[in-house]
């Protein structure tokens, strides 16, 4: 039976990815004699192509290739090449199994391979010391890639910033952790795999974004989904400190992640995921595990009911990620979080299916909530049962989330801005995807043309580029200057003591206090779990919630 944790993994995947079933060769192009614009960089010569006004240079290796003994292990710098490297051609997504649950996300086949390590980069001519946006794909950690066209990073770029987009490796060959791969290591941990390789990548950026004509001081990371998840990772592993100097998070999740040695909060621990996975796949050892087809590994593992996670390990994740930024130990760097009003409509899987009767409803939730199941029924009340599960699963993973990196921040005296995106457009409203999840990406990126095919389609009308031109003056003003602005729009207020964020409906449009009681309902339940330290939180919520504990003290409001 495939368990809930399994299914939410294939479900967020598909939101903002394109997914490829298998291996698929590049198309060659003519043979052509002109030489595109060339860059001396620190880890070697590199030949873009002129589009419009924008250089762009697609497919450069970050790291070395993490294939044979080189899978499962931290990356390796590359090391400087000789001659000119052809950078015109998008580097293949990591591997990444076929989408089973729906064709929303789905996009259209693409090439693959386990050599993946590859970065994108978008520069205005003549750039210099422009600032950086570093950009994360979303898909739960198993899927997505820097190739799929809604990434396209020229309509940033001709705002006068450097557009950087990466891969990083997925799934098993991502994620997974084992107790022969810890003893491997000089740390004595393992997992986070594809985290390191984020990290790599703002190395590399580092070392090498000046000579593109970009600003190594000034890099902001930004995600959506996964990505989002994966910022939130990057701002609380010290590994990663000093390599941004800003961070977006788009629809993050705050929830409670494995701890690589000890089972904690009714999850195993991720070395015993990872030995269990290696049980089922009946190989006896990791140098059997590395001797599979990569391919047919990576379609396993879910299948087997490997889900990827990072891993609580002590030093690249030190703690629990709501431990650290109540500690105030996460990167202490302003901050763009924001949250979709019909998140979960695309993602149906992760809500119950409410009862027939209101009763029912009540019951249960009386039941599962005890002395909070009053102040529940307020926020999500039984007269729009389904309704009340979209929004209850909506709240407690991405909602929560977002206004508490914002108050994190704010507690740190950074500025933080808040958003919520309730924008819909008629071929999303009419299959009731209002506000969908990832359904702000097209407008952030300005890639109306760039959604799967299954995307209700954005209609390309005066009103709706005015729409996206505000979300790329916003997103791009806070990239330059910590502060989102955006020509002939309203000001965006920072979070502050007020709760002010800032509504995309049909327009934006500046308010305070959203969703009230919402933030300190969920951050009280998270609370009582934490404190008994069996329970999970996540999408357990509502309908799925286990008995809640009882008050405890340290959950004081």
């Amino acid at each position: 039976m495939i368990s809930l944790r399994h299914l939410f993994v294939w479900s967020v995947a598909m939101a903002s990815v394109v997914l490829a079933p298998s291996n698929f060769a590049q198309q060659a192009k003519p043979a052509n004699t002109q030489h595109g614009p060339t860059v001396k960089a620190p880890a070697g010569e590199v030949e873009g192509e002129t589009e419009g006004k924008l250089q762009v240079f697609k497919g450069i290796p970050y790291a070395m290739p993490p294939v044979g003994l080189g899978r499962w292990k931290a990356p390796s710098p590359m090391p400087k090449w000789d001659g000119v490297k052809k950078a015109t051609e998008f580097g293949p997504a990591c591997f990444q199994p076929k989408p089973q649950l729906s064709t929303l996300y789905a996009g259209d086949p693409m090439p693959m391979s386990e050599d993946c390590l590859t970065l994108n980069i978008w520069v205005p001519t003549g750039a210099s010391k422009a600032p950086v946006f570093f950009w994360i794909y979303g898909g739960a950690l198993s899927g997505g890639a820097s190739r799929d066209p809604l990434y396209n990073g020229a309509r940033l770029a001709e705002q006068g910033i450097v557009v950087v987009s990466i891969n990083y490796r997925l799934g098993v060959l991502g994620w997974m952790a084992h107790p022969e791969l810890s003893n491997e290591s000089p740390l004595r941990i393992s997992g986070n795999y594809g985290l390191l390789d984020q990290i790599e990548a703002l190395h590399w950026v580092q070392r090498n974004i000046s000579a593109f004509g970009g600003d190594p001081a000034n890099v902001t990371i930004a995600g959506e989904s996964a990505g989002a998840l994966s910022v939130m990772y990057l701002m609380a592993a010290p590994p990663a400190r000093g390599l941004f100097a800003k961070a977006i998070a788009e629809s993050a999740y705050m929830i409670s992640t494995p701890e690589l040695k000890k089972a904690s909060f009714g999850s195993p621990s991720s070395e015993e995921s990872g030995m269990k996975l290696a049980s089922a796949l009946h190989a006896p050892d990791i140098a059997a595990m590395r001797a599979m087809d990569a391919y047919k590994l990576t379609v396993a593992a879910p299948a087997a009911g490997f889900a990827p996670w990072g891993a609580v390990d002590g030093h690249v994740l030190k703690a629990q990620l709501v431990d650290v930024f109540d500690k105030g130990e996460q990167a202490p760097v302003p901050l763009l979080a924001g949250f979709n009003s019909g998140e979960i409509r695309s993602l149906t899987i992760l809500a119950p299916k409410a009862p027939e009767f209101a009763a029912e409803y009540e019951s249960t939730i009386n039941d599962r909530y005890l002395d909070l199941a009053k102040e529940f029924l307020r926020l999500y009340p039984s007269d729009n049962m389904q309704e009340s599960a979209y929004a209850t699963t909506r709240d407690a993973l991405y909602g929560w989330t977002a206004q508490r990196l914002v108050r994190k921040q704010t507690a740190l005296g950074q500025p933080a801005f808040l958003y919520f995106f309730d924008h819909g457009y008629p071929a999303a409203d009419v299959l009731s995807l209002h506000g969908f999840h990832a359904s702000e990406l097209p407008y952030v990126f300005g890639t109306f043309n760039g959604t799967p095919p299954h995307w209700p389609k954005v209609p390309d009308t005066a009103q709706e580029r005015k729409f996206s031109d505000a979300m790329i003056g916003y997103w791009t003003s806070f990239v330059r200057t910590g502060v989102p602005q955006a020509s002939n729009e309203p000001t965006w207020p920072v979070f502050g003591p007020t709760g002010a964020y800032m509504a995309f409906k049909k327009a934006p449009q500046p308010s305070d206090h959203l969703l009230p009681g919402m933030y300190e309902f969920n951050e009280e339940v998270v609370c009582r779990r934490r404190a008994v330290g069996n329970i999970a939180w996540n999408w357990n919520v509502g309908l799925y919630s286990p008995k809640n504990p009882a008050p405890q003290p340290q959950c004081k409001p």
